[in-house]
């Protein structure tokens, strides 16, 4: 790539697109000023003038082909010192079972991290960061491992770290310190005196620390301005940055994603869960991602239409002073679904077809509504609806759901975008808080871990809930993920909760498996499903609990119980 054709990936000009092998030659013909930044899988992402993402852009790309946005799957909670008052209990993160994740490179695509925090140095001082690649700081110098940013290698890290100004020799910050939190619970130093010790402590870390989405296209879901969101491209390079990285290293790789998406289909078909998913089957390669926050968030509906019945009827309460947000209906196939909408003050918006010809659009003072209805995309032949809303009237919204045959089951589910991005006081009246299950989680060959609070047993409240919507089982493992001591900035301690908590310490178990398999030379081949099968197979399960589980997906993480399964493992493969 050119310079030119570079800077388009950060250029608010400029919109970007995933789009197939077939259709990629239908956007150069329509868009000659289009460029390729990047292919990965059958995929590529395109580049093309930002004026050409108009309101009915649905149409003339296809959902998936337009990147979504991924908001920080972490609520944070207290500073260190008031926990102190707290009875004190064992380290949750302590594991002593003779590994450490040595010669085990994890990555982590997320805020950044804290580079200069005591928990990411060695003994001797120096840095157990390989490598951060910045997004968000430009960089003239031509660095052919990166289209995009800065990156800054251990050596800087290291020189930085003996300076008396490490900022102005790299100046890569974790302001928020969500990415500085994944990283020390899968692998900080132990802290004794904070009761802190994380999982793979000589694991090697690899960061990128991912730009902001572009603001049309948070304007285009309908995203508050002022929210934390990334964007689906600037992951999928980040993915395919940190494989690069670890090839180059000769080094396995265990990939963290503690970021999510709830407007993706949940069957695991978005391009990032693909590549991920294709990923994972190589050796060497562990995925490890959150299920979300959405249970009892009020953030999904589930329907059916039965026998007799012409339609169903959903509600849904909108918040004052809501920005707006995007709504995905999903028809379950071979059925075909219509809805007619109502405003809270009783006005009839429109009706949205089984298949619309063109994007709705209506407008009513500020408020701006857009509607798209397409039976075929990428990898599905459901039926979905996309509603975007912009400055919506408060109060009660009414959907009219019409099933399009009456000879089948008819039953269809809605998503509301993560809570992130929602006002207060914005949900369904009657939800069914299963299925919310945030992308890339539902993909199959992914290890998808929920929360549980290991004080009390008891799962994590809003923890997302399974299945997928093929009710393939989801989540994959249930792991410690509340009220939870992590690292934050400037050598602080904070107490933390959320799924991508557990999707940290799941990715530091992945690394001291690692460790078993490659680094020790046990199991040269292993890869994300083998790495499923140990944790999946040894974790501890309530006898009164059918399994999988929706919400506890096969048990609890049990590190003391996978010798079980490693050795079963070694014995099958000495047989064969």
């Amino acid at each position: 790539m050119t310079y030119s054709e570079k800077s388009k990936i950060i250029k608010e000009e400029y919109a970007d697109l995933i789009v197939n092998e077939t259709n990629r030659q239908d956007i150069f013909n329509a868009f000659p000023d289009s460029t390729i930044s990047l292919d990965f899988s059958d995929f590529s992402i395109v580049h093309i003038p930002v004026d050409n993402m108009t309101f009915d852009s649905i149409d003339k790309f296809g959902f998936n082909s337009i990147p979504s946005c991924f908001g920080l799957l972490t609520e944070f909670g207290h500073y260190r010192e008031i926990r102190k008052k707290r009875e004190k209990r064992p380290i949750p993160f302590r594991i002593n079972q003779g590994y450490t994740g040595k010669e085990v490179l994890i990555g982590f695509i997320d805020t950044g991290i804290d580079y200069q925090n005591q928990v990411f140095r060695n003994e001797d001082g120096t840095s157990r960061i390989i490598s951060i690649w910045d997004q968000t700081i430009v960089n003239s110098d031509d660095q052919k491992n990166i289209a995009y940013g800065t990156e800054y290698k251990n050596d800087q890290i290291n020189l930085a770290l003996r300076s008396a100004d490490p900022l102005s020799v790299v100046p890569s910050i974790d302001e928020i310190g969500h990415g500085t939190i994944m990283a020390g619970i899968a692998a900080g130093n132990e802290s004794f005196e904070n009761d802190f010790a994380g999982v793979a402590t000589e694991a090697s870390f690899a960061v990128v620390k991912l730009k902001p989405a572009k603001a049309y296209l948070k304007e285009f879901f309908a995203i508050p301005p002022d929210s934390i969101c990334f964007q689906e491209t600037d992951i999928i390079f980040a993915i395919y940055y940190l494989n690069k990285l670890a090839n180059h290293l000769n080094k396995p790789l265990i990939v963290c994603l503690g970021i999510g998406n709830s407007q993706s289909g949940y069957m695991g078909y978005r391009p990032i869960a693909v590549y991920l998913g294709a990923l994972s089957n190589a050796y060497k390669r562990g995925i490890a991602v959150a299920a979300g926050n959405q249970g009892d968030r009020g953030s999904h509906y589930y329907g059916e239409i039965n026998s007799g019945e012409t339609f169903q009827r959903v509600e849904l309460s909108v918040g004052e002073d809501t920005y707006g947000f995007t709504m995905l209906f999903w028809g379950n196939a071979p059925n075909w679904f219509l809805i007619d909408l109502y405003a809270p003050d009783g006005s009839y918006i429109f009706r949205i077809p089984y298949i619309s010809d063109n994007s709705l659009l209506y407008t009513q003072g500020d408020m701006k509504i857009i509607a798209d209805s397409r039976i075929k995309d990428i990898y599905s032949s459901e039926q979905y609806i996309s509603l975007r809303f912009q400055n919506p009237l408060p109060g009660k919204w009414k959907f009219f759901i019409y099933g399009g045959t009456s000879d089948l089951p008819m039953s269809f589910h809605i998503w509301l975008p993560i809570h992130n991005f929602l006002s207060d006081g914005t949900a369904f009246i009657n939800p069914d808080n299963y299925t919310t299950i945030v992308s890339p989680g539902n993909n199959s060959n992914l290890i998808c871990a929920s929360a549980y609070n290991p004080d009390d047993n008891h799962l994590y409240h809003y923890a997302s809930r399974g299945n997928a919507v093929n009710n393939y089982p989801k989540p994959d493992i249930t792991a410690p993920g509340v009220h939870s001591i992590s690292p934050f900035l400037n050598n602080t301690f904070l107490e933390v909760t959320g799924t991508s908590v557990s999707a940290a310490y799941l990715a530091g178990v992945m690394a001291l498996l690692m460790e078993w398999g490659i680094t020790e030379g046990n199991f040269p081949t292993m890869n994300n499903a083998l790495l499923k099968k140990i944790i999946t197979q040894s974790a501890s399960r309530h006898p009164e609990e059918d399994y999988p589980n929706p919400n506890w997906g096969y048990g609890v993480i049990n590190l003391n119980d996978m010798g079980k399964v490693i050795n079963s493992i070694i014995h099958v493969q000495e047989y064969l």
